[in-house]
């Protein structure tokens, strides 16, 4: 397995390429499943050689891992500028907190489209890693590494707010993501808006944060 170098060690050019790569991928494997594309497909889509695609990436694997990491790293930023966009002062009755948790919820994420295609893709995805231990490994290391970006946001957003964590901050996060994930097969599935991820995100943040203790 080669080591991606940092994005600022790549050339603007490179980059360029890489996102142009990254973005055919996404509309290549919505439309063909990521089994079923094929790399010629992805660098038909973005106008490469396959020398292109292989100097950015060395199997259609780590290019669709790259893609989920770009998609988190978006949802990530989402979720700071809601927040940046709170007053606190918003947060001080329950009615506010939840309005607020809301208005967040609502601003992170793609679009129905968009989530439909991410959740089949990332199932699908989930299924070849399950049959193959070289691609679980790595399927694996990206996610906890998703994890652990993930808790440096939380913790520095509830900070901001003066919020914490009532658990383990490595508990709360596994049971948002494993809410998010389940509300979200639900709510694509047609289940009530109860079961959605919003709902469900809604009443677990309820009840995993609270007022942090003055410094």
């Amino acid at each position: 397995m080669t080591t991606e170098p940092a994005i600022s060690a790549r050339s603007p050019r490179r980059e360029r390429t890489r996102e142009r790569l990254l973005d055919a991928a996404f509309e290549v494997f919505a439309d063909q499943g990521v089994q079923g594309a094929s790399i010629e497909a992805v660098c038909e889509a973005a106008g490469f050689t396959r020398g292109a695609f292989y100097s950015n990436f060395e199997s259609k694997e780590e290019l669709f891992l790259a893609l989920m990491d770009r998609e988190m790293r978006t949802h990530l930023a989402d979720l700071e500028r809601s927040v940046a966009a709170i007053d606190p002062a918003a947060l001080d009755t329950p009615d506010g907190f939840r309005a607020a948790l809301r208005s967040v919820v609502s601003g992170v994420g793609p679009d129905v489209p968009g989530e439909r295609q991410w959740c089949v893709m990332k199932l699908e995805f989930e299924l070849l890693a399950m049959r193959d231990p070289d691609v679980a490994a790595r399927y694996t290391a990206g996610q906890q590494r998703q994890r652990a970006e993930l808790i440096v946001v939380l913790t520095r957003v509830l900070d901001g707010l003066g919020l914490r964590f009532t658990v383990d901050v490595r508990t709360a996060v596994d049971l948002l993501l494993g809410a998010y994930e389940a509300g979200l097969r639900a709510a694509l599935l047609g289940a009530p808006g109860d079961q959605h991820p919003e709902a469900l995100i809604e009443v677990l943040v309820d009840v995993l944060t609270a007022a942090a203790p003055p410094r």
